[in-house]
Formats: structure tokens, C-alpha cells, sequence
């Protein structure tokens, strides 16, 4: 059951002989006054369209191997699913340093070795966001203690995760 909040909309293209003719999009849940409304309050798009959807598609596939097509790695279990993904998004946002984000140096800084000096600061995107101060190492983020009061509101998470009892099925496009 969809929350009754959630805006949802499909992008639809009609394609002759293989070239895009058309690209139309309709609502799935809420109604299209609504969607429209929610896209002029957010900052990163004015349409309806999957750039973010496939963004995040190539962000994880490549690092999770589950996601990825024609694959012998493919399990089952949702529960080494998810866990991957977690792990996979936690290093993507605290470990890995995004070159669209790195911040200029002021002065350059000099390197490990005899290598020439660093004229830009790794940044993470948690960096960004102002949750964290530096790009953590794998073994920084893998002996992370996680707050207790964090590890008691994951029970209101539930709703984003299918019952063990429903069998998930990826279909490929």
C-alpha cells in the first residue's frame, strides 16, 4: 500500500525505428498538479525525469555486484542485499572523494613522495553536506560505532523493506 503522500510519475517514450519521438510523463500516485508543484519547490529539476533515477543506477551497479546485469553474483537473499547496499552507499558518501566537489587550495599542499603539490581538497559528499570534516578510510568507516539512538529508530524504516514472505523479482530493461 503506497503512503497516500506519495508523488509518483512514469516517464514515457515513444520511439520510431528505434529514435525517441516523444518523451510524455504520467502521474502513478498523486495527481499531476501535485507533481508539478513539488518540482518547482525543489532546486534540482523543473521536469519529471529518470537523469537522478539512472544516475544512482550507474553510481551502484558497478560497485554492487548484484545489481548488475548477466551476473554469477547474484543472490537471493535480501538480507546480504541490503547489507551490501548499505555498505556500498556509507563508502560512497564518507570514503570516496567526488571530483565535482573538490574544494581549491589556497595555497598548494605538498604530497606523499616527490609527486607535484595538491592544488584541490578531496571532498565526499558528506563532506558537503557538512556531516563530516574529512574523507574517512575503509577501516575508519567499518569500526564506526553506531549510536544507540540511531539503532532504535530503525524499526520505523520497516516500510521501506519488503516482507520476507514477498518474493522480489528484478526485471531487467
Amino acid at each position: 500500500m503506497a503512503p497516500p503522500d506519495l508523488l509518483y510519475a512514469q516517464v514515457v517514450k515513444q520511439r520510431k525505428r528505434g529514435q525517441v519521438i516523444a518523451v510524455t510523463t504520467r502521474p502513478v500516485f498523486g495527481s499531476a498538479a501535485a507533481i508539478q508543484a513539488r518540482l518547482e519547490r525543489v532546486p534540482t529539476s523543473t521536469t519529471v525525469n529518470t537523469s537522478f533515477v539512472e544516475r544512482e543506477n550507474l553510481t551502484l551497479r558497478p560497485q554492487t555486484r548484484r545489481l548488475t546485469r548477466k551476473t554469477s553474483g547474484f543472490r537471493k537473499e535480501l538480507p546480504w542485499l541490503e547489507t551490501h547496499m548499505w555498505l556500498t552507499l556509507a563508502s560512497y558518501h564518507v570514503v570516496l572523494p567526488h571530483t565535482s566537489l573538490s574544494r581549491r587550495l589556497e595555497r598548494p599542499e605538498p604530497t606523499r613522495g616527490t609527486g607535484s603539490m595538491r592544488s584541490w581538497q578531496p571532498v565526499t559528499p558528506a563532506m558537503a553536506a557538512g556531516i563530516t570534516d574529512h574523507v574517512w578510510t575503509t577501516t575508519e568507516l567499518l569500526s564506526y560505532r553506531v549510536p544507540v539512538s540511531c539503532i532504535d529508530t530503525v524499526h520505523q524504516l520497516e516500510h521501506l523493506f519488503p516482507s520476507d514472505d514477498v518474493n522480489v523479482v528484478h526485471q531487467g530493461s
